[in-house]
């Protein structure tokens, strides 16, 4: 399980205790880690921005998620959360976390499949998201983390006209495919 940061819809431990397993391993940030009981602790692989491991498989890579924006930026603080990249055989995927437009995303290469939240005032619009998009140029990007708000819409709008980035859409809260 990769956990991005400590909020509730990030971090719930009664939810990791329904979904591991006995072989389950956690990649974790340490204000997730410092939280975690002490048998779990042991099955958990604590990672910083800018460092990374082999799980055997696959490599991930902690990479910075933070707000901003002045006025957000007490929602994610520099250092406190992760973003990963994750590199499974040849394929890159990042999962941003809850973040705005960053400079360590713009610089990101090679990424094949990447999750962008959109969540005003906690992460971006769907026009900052784009611009992320256009910056580092995913193959396929799931925007997420939204509500029933326009960034979606904006967001494959803003996209529309760049045909080597593919977006794709979920309702993750209510879509059985998601």
């Amino acid at each position: 399980m990769l956990i991005t940061h400590a909020h509730g819809d990030h971090y719930e431990q009664r939810t990791v205790d329904a979904l591991a397993t006995p072989t389950t391993r956690l990649v974790v940030p340490q204000v997730v880690y410092d939280g975690l009981p002490e048998a779990m602790r042991a099955r958990a692989s604590l990672l910083h921005n800018g460092q990374s491991a082999d799980l055997g498989g696959f490599a991930v890579e902690a990479l910075p998620m933070y707000n901003t924006t002045p006025d957000r930026q007490k929602y994610h603080v520099k250092s406190v959360g992760n973003g990963y990249v994750l590199t499974i055989a040849d394929r890159r995927v990042y999962i941003a976390g809850d973040t705005e437009d960053i400079p360590e995303m713009r610089a990101l290469k090679s990424i094949d499949l990447a999750f962008l939240p959109m969540n005003l005032p906690y992460t971006m619009t769907g026009q900052q998201a784009a611009s992320a998009a256009r910056a580092f140029r995913p193959k396929v990007v799931y925007p997420f983390h939204y509500t029933n708000g326009p960034e979606p819409a904006d967001f494959r709008a803003e996209l529309a006209g760049d045909k080597d980035i593919e977006v794709r859409l979920r309702d993750w809260y209510t879509d059985p495919v998601a």
